[in-house]
């Protein structure tokens, strides 16, 4: 099938027609590394990304894997290269603090992320590796990032967060002021609106990493938005606030001003350190349940007003074309949305037997209720056990045993969450959206297994 075909000029403006052609791109560079290294040891159940995958999908080590004494250049990031001991009972091992003093991870662990292959290097995105995580956490290494200019360097002992606009008092807040602050530690998944927008007509993409890689959850601390806004003294007529980040893009988003009220945290920590540079240190708006696009990172200036403020980011860009021709605006909230991530794309079941069906499952709009996975089409449903404890807004791990029998399966999951929104299929969704535009995808995946165990993504 031609790119041409695959993103019809009809759905897909120039932008992002280029984008999914070079998401495939980048997948098949990654999976065609993986194919060559397949050996006798593997059962070649799991689609983990290679050593070599690494420097053919052009992702770049990281530093910290030049820590340390022993560290050698092929090691994975953030590992280091030790020898491996015959017998490690029978000799010491290596001194603590060896590794520099920050730690690092197995070096017979490579998961990574991978970036989509933009013209140009400042304004991407990364994918997390959703297949090989384990609970409902996402290690700060491998959260998504999606940036639009760039990530900046800020020195925090001279960074400010500016508040004006209709509020009583305008403040100017350093670092320091806001760490004194009362504090609050809230796990949020963050999304962005664009995960998934290869699969509106096909199925695209082979693995979870493409098809949902761009959803992460951390455990995010700071001061709650209201308390700033309290402080400031809003007016009675404001009702929006901009958000304004620090990066060479200069990102804004227009929030309601209900939404700062509600749960919105100013944070500087992300799971329990501060924040990484690529998710907006020093400061950054967490607005849990709501697009990743509005979390504005490198946060530094908010302005409340009486109206939105109409910003390239909520006009052009992240609205919902409809079949009619009009646009959804201001559709913030991620609606509920789940994804079996083992089985998934790419992967090979060795044989017929048993195997834990396993994935994950969010809503912004409060906990998930429950989980349904399908093994024949969705003909069938079975309620999954959800693994504790299941909060707002936040990632939640499913799990269901099955027995595959070796014959063709179709595998399906379907999240319902405390409202009572239930996760529409494909079919249902088109029906009401079309196929005009690529935001907001939050469909049933399917994963078809056949007989000989090869997983892949497909339409049903």
């Amino acid at each position: 099938m031609s790119d041409s075909e695959r993103f019809p000029a009809s759905i897909y403006g120039p932008a992002e027609r280029r984008m999914a052609e070079s998401m495939v791109d980048i997948e098949n560079r990654m999976l065609d590394a993986v194919e060559d290294e397949q050996c006798d040891c593997k059962d070649g159940m799991f689609n983990g990304v290679t050593r070599r995958g690494l420097l053919m999908g052009g992702v770049a080590l990281g530093g910290s894997a030049l820590a340390g004494s022993r560290a050698m250049a092929d090691a994975p990031p953030g590992a280091i290269e030790y020898d491996v001991q015959p017998d490690s009972t029978k000799e010491q091992g290596r001194l603590i603090l060896d590794d520099g003093g920050y730690g690092s991870r197995s070096q017979f662990e490579n998961e990574v992320r991978w970036r989509y292959p933009t013209a140009s290097l400042d304004s991407s995105w990364s994918m997390t590796p959703l297949a090989s995580g384990q609970g409902m956490m996402t290690p700060s290494g491998l959260h998504f990032e999606r940036h639009h200019g760039g990530i900046p360097a800020i020195d925090p002992a001279t960074h400010e967060l500016i508040l004006h606009g209709m509020v009583d008092q305008p403040m100017r807040f350093t670092m320091d002021d806001l760490k004194r602050l009362p504090a609050v530690s809230k796990i949020h998944f963050i999304e962005c609106s664009g995960n998934g927008l290869t699969e509106w007509a096909k199925p695209t993409l082979k693995t979870v990493q493409g098809t949902h890689g761009l959803t992460s959850t951390s455990e995010w601390t700071g001061v709650r938005l209201s308390t700033l806004l309290e402080m400031a003294g809003v007016q009675d007529s404001a009702a929006w606030i901009l958000a304004e980040g620090a990066d060479a893009a200069v990102m804004t988003r227009s929030v309601p001003l209900d939404k700062a009220m509600d749960d919105a945290i100013v944070a500087y920590a992300q799971n329990g350190e501060a924040l990484r540079p690529e998710q907006g240190y020093p400061l950054r708006l967490l607005l849990p349940g709501y697009e990743g696009n509005t979390h504005i990172k490198w946060l530094r200036r908010l302005d409340v007003s009486d109206k939105p403020f109409m910003t390239r980011e909520e006009t052009s860009k992240y609205t919902d074309l409809m079949p009619d021709g009009t646009a959804r605006q201001f559709t913030l909230e991620m609606e509920a949305k789940s994804v079996i991530t083992f089985p998934s794309g790419a992967m090979k079941l060795p044989r017929a037997g048993f195997y834990e069906v396993t994935g994950i499952a969010w809503s912004g709009r409060g906990k998930i209720a429950k989980v349904e996975v399908s093994a024949d089409g969705g003909a069938t449903w079975q309620e999954a056990a959800l693994d504790g404890p299941v909060l707002d807004k936040c990632h939640t791990r499913f799990r269901l045993p099955w027995t595959w029998t070796g014959e063709e399966a179709v595998l399906q999951s379907r999240a319902v969450d405390e409202t009572g929104y239930i996760q529409p299929t494909l079919e249902q969704l088109v029906e009401v959206r079309g196929l005009k535009s690529v935001y907001h995808l939050n469909a049933i995946q399917s994963w078809h297994i056949a007989p000989d165990g090869e997983v892949t993504n497909v339409h049903a």
